[in-house]
């Protein structure tokens, strides 16, 4: 498992709490940010360039 695994699922799950959250309040706000971190956990980064 690489060091990237790491902050990109803790990222993903922060979102979902973030979008459960907004769905039982019934705030979209909150929801559609959940989303969106979700969605941007997910991206792959750019492999780092060693020389």
């Amino acid at each position: 498992m690489s060091d990237h695994a790491k902050p990109t699922s803790a990222e993903h799950a922060k979102g979902s709490v973030k979008e459960a959250i907004g769905k039982l309040i019934g705030d979209a706000r909150v929801e559609a940010e959940g989303k969106a971190q979700k969605q941007g956990a997910r991206r792959p980064r750019a492999p780092s360039r060693r020389d």
